[in-house]
């Protein structure tokens, strides 16, 4: 199966949910919550994302998670990501009581794909259509246009458990990754928006780590990751328009710390993509 195949097996049993002109959608990836030792690369921004995470609940906003939430490559249980972030989980519930959250699984997390969990439950691909434009997008994590991080998704798993997670802690960076070696991210991206423009539509995933939202690439956005070396990114949708943000903690004049929104790029009506 070649990735376009994978992509469109993504969507084949996606639900579909409306954007009405009162939506509010926020949309993060790649959290990688580990376990709090030093391979958790979500460990120094869990306070920003928390922080974050807080607001859009307060604002009543609908998180939806694509994929790569949970580190599951490099720790074998999800018991332990979860006590070490209770509180994150305890928000995540929220979210859930209200019917405001969706999480996708990602290459990382494939493994929730086969959990029985009456907790939250789990896609591979969410349909988004606009009420007023007709537009749809479409979210999934990405991972499908790699076959090493699909298809071979346990020789992967296996890889990056036993040999690159211990060279990490040397500095050794995983050469098959897409958010660490450039050409796998260029033909990842690549391959990404070829699909969507070949189907008419956008694509918003994560994966690749890199956030991209720009009028002149309509086809293809990223949410971008939380494992940022001093910031979270993520990609809001209020008023029918896309805006791509960062979270980062900033300090005041008087010294002080206080976490930040800042817009990075838009906002893009939905009506004015070149679908």
């Amino acid at each position: 199966m070649n990735y376009k195949k994978r992509l469109d097996a993504a969507f084949q049993t996606a639900p579909t949910l409306p954007i009405l002109p009162t939506s509010k959608f926020v949309f993060m990836s790649d959290c990688h919550r580990g376990v709090g030792n030093s391979n958790d690369n979500f460990l120094k921004n869990q306070n920003i994302f928390f922080a974050a995470l807080n607001y859009y609940y307060k604002m009543g906003y609908t998180y939806i998670e694509i994929g790569d939430g949970d580190e599951l490559w490099e720790n074998s249980d999800i018991t332990h990501i979860k006590e070490n972030y209770s509180n994150i989980y305890w928000l995540l519930s929220l979210f859930a009581q209200k019917k405001s959250l969706y999480l996708l699984f990602g290459n990382h997390d494939l493994e929730k794909k086969f959990y029985d969990s009456s907790d939250f439950s789990f896609f591979e691909g969410i349909l988004l259509e606009d009420s007023t434009s007709h537009k749809v997008l479409h979210l999934t994590h990405g991972h499908q246009a790699e076959p090493l991080n699909s298809t071979f998704w346990r020789l992967a798993r296996f890889l990056v458990r036993f040999l690159w997670k211990p060279l990490e802690q040397f500095g050794v960076l995983n050469p098959t990754s897409a958010a660490k070696n450039h050409s796998v991210k260029e033909k990842t991206e690549r391959r990404l928006e070829e699909w969507a423009k070949e189907h008419h539509t956008t694509i918003i995933s994560g994966h690749t780590h890199r956030p991209v939202l720009d009028i002149k690439s309509p086809h293809y956005c990223n949410t971008g990751s939380c494992v940022h070396p001093r910031c979270i990114t993520c990609i809001e949708l209020q008023n029918s328009s896309l805006v791509l943000v960062k979270w980062a903690v900033e300090t005041r004049e008087d010294l002080s710390l206080v976490v930040k929104r800042t817009v990075l790029s838009g906002p893009i009506k939905l009506k004015d993509l070149n679908t």
